[in-house]
C-alpha cells in the first residue's frame, strides 16, 4: 500500500506542476524517441542487407585484380588478372559450381531509335545468371555458343526498357552499345532497388565481346564464383587464394595482388558498420539523456525545497527516513517513466513517418528497443533522483518544521 500511495503521490505531484513536469521530461523523451527510432533505422537496413545478400546465395564470391598499399605494393609491379587466371581457377578449384568473368563499365552510351541514355555494362558467361539470381523473364539468357563465337548479344534489365518506353517487343530488336550493334535476346526479371540504386538498370554482355570493345579490360578482369556449398566456401577461397598466388610468383612474404570476397564477408562488414553507427549516435543520444537527467534532478531539488516542511511533518508523525527516501525516488521515477512513455511513442511515429518514404527500407521496432527506452528512462530516474532523494530523507524533523 505504501509503494501505491507513493505513487499516487508522484503523479499527483506531476500533475499539479504541468507545464515544469512536461520541460522537465523533454530531455527524457528526445533521448528515448531517438533511440527507438535508431535502432529501428538500423534493424531495417541491417535486415534489408542481410536479405539482398542471402538472395545472391551464402557460398558467393568475388575476385577483383587490387595493388596492395603502401611500398611493399609499388615493389609488386604490374597488376593483373587475366583470363587464363579465370580458367585456371575453374580447372583447378573443385569446390567452386559455377564461375563467370566480370567486366564492369559504368557508363556506356546506348542507342535505341531517337532514344539515347548512359546504362552500366557488365561483361559475363552464362553461368553469371546463376551466380546473381539473374534470371531471364523473356527471351533466353546466354548461351555458349554466344559465349565462344563472341556473338552481339544483350540481355537488358526491366529499368532499361521503361527509360526507353519500350516493351516486351524489344526482345530480336537491335540496339547500339558504345556504338556497336547489338541483338536483344533476352529482358530480365526485375530485381527491384537496393540502398535506392536499380538493380534491373543494366545490360547484359558475353565477357568475350566486352574484352574486343575494352582491351584494357583483358588484363584487368574481375570474376564471380559459386562454391559448392556454405560449408566449402572458406576452402574454396583458400584453394583460389593458393592457385592465384603461384600463378603470380609471389613468395611469401609478398601480400596478394588481388582482392576476394566472399558474400559472408561482406554481410560481417556491413553489420559491423552499422554497430559502429549504432555506437556512435548513442552517444549523440547519451547527451540528450544527460540534459534530461540534470532536468530531473533540478526539479526534485527545488521540489525538496519547497515541500520542507511536508517532509518535517512527515517525520513528525513517524515517516522513517527509507519512507520519504522511496517517496521522493518514486517521483523521480515516475517523472522519466512518463518521458520514457512519451519518448516511445514519438519514437513508433517518427519509424511509421520514415516508412513512409518510397526508398525507405521497412522499419519495425523490437521489442527489445521497447524494453532498452523504458530501461534507460527508469535508470535515469534512479541515477539523477537519488541525490534529491536523500537530501529529503536527511532533512532535520526540527529544522525542516521551522523553514519558511
Amino acid at each position: 500500500m505504501l509503494h501505491l500511495a507513493n505513487l499516487r503521490t508522484a503523479l499527483e505531484q506531476l500533475w499539479s506542476n504541468r507545464m515544469r513536469s512536461a520541460l522537465t521530461v523533454l530531455g527524457i523523451v528526445i533521448a528515448v524517441a531517438s533511440t527507438i527510432t535508431v535502432v529501428s533505422v538500423v534493424q531495417g537496413f541491417t535486415g534489408y542487407v542481410a536479405e539482398f545478400l542471402q538472395g545472391l546465395g551464402t557460398n558467393a564470391m568475388w575476385v577483383w585484380p587490387q595493388r596492395p598499399p603502401g611500398e611493399i605494393g609499388k615493389s609488386l609491379g604490374r597488376i593483373s588478372l587475366d583470363e587464363r587466371d579465370i580458367q585456371a581457377v575453374e580447372r583447378s578449384c573443385k569446390l567452386l559450381r559455377v564461375i563467370s568473368p566480370l567486366i564492369v563499365r559504368p557508363g556506356i552510351k546506348l542507342v535505341h531509335g531517337r532514344e539515347e541514355l548512359a546504362v552500366p555494362l557488365e561483361g559475363v558467361s552464362a553461368e553469371y545468371h546463376a551466380i546473381r539470381n539473374f534470371h531471364v523473364d523473356v527471351g533466353r539468357p546466354f548461351s555458349a555458343v554466344d559465349i565462344e563465337q563472341a556473338h552481339h548479344v544483350c540481355v537488358l534489365g526491366r529499368e532499361i526498357l521503361r527509360k526507353l518506353h519500350a516493351g516486351d517487343d524489344l526482345v530480336g530488336q537491335p540496339i547500339l552499345l558504345n556504338g556497336q550493334r547489338f541483338r536483344v535476346i533476352g529482358i530480365l526479371q526485375e530485381k527491384g532497388s537496393f540502398l535506392g540504386s536499380s538493380q534491373d538498370d543494366l545490360a547484359l554482355v558475353p565477357y568475350t565481346i566486352a574484352i574486343k570493345m575494352f582491351p584494357n579490360a583483358r588484363t584487368s578482369m574481375a570474376f564471380t564464383a559459386q562454391a559448392t556449398s556454405e560449408e566449402d566456401v572458406p576452402e574454396a577461397k583458400s584453394q583460389i587464394v593458393t592457385l592465384l598466388r603461384r600463378r603470380h610468383g609471389l613468395n611469401a612474404y609478398q601480400p596478394n595482388d588481388f582482392q576476394i570476397r566472399t558474400q559472408d564477408e561482406i554481410l560481417k562488414a556491413f553489420q559491423n558498420m552499422s554497430i559502429a553507427a549504432t555506437v556512435v549516435l548513442a552517444g549523440i543520444v547519451g547527451i540528450s539523456l544527460l540534459v534530461g537527467g540534470i532536468g530531473i534532478m533540478n526539479v526534485m531539488l527545488v521540489s525538496v525545497t519547497e515541500r520542507t516542511r511536508e517532509i518535517g511533518l512527515r517525520k513528525a508523525v513517524g515517516a522513517r527516513r527509507r519512507d520519504i527516501l522511496e517517496q521522493f525516488l518514486v517521483e523521480a521515477v515516475a517523472l522519466s517513466l512518463v518521458g520514457g512513455g512519451l519518448g516511445i511513442l514519438l519514437g513508433f511515429g517518427l519509424g511509421a513517418l520514415a516508412s513512409l518514404h518510397p526508398q525507405m527500407v521497412s522499419i519495425s521496432v523490437p521489442w527489445w528497443a521497447v524494453a532498452l527506452g523504458f530501461g534507460i528512462s527508469a535508470g535515469t530516474g534512479v541515477f539523477f533522483g537519488l541525490l534529491p532523494a536523500f537530501k529529503a530523507a536527511l532533512l532535520n524533523p526540527i529544522d525542516a518544521l521551522r523553514h519558511e
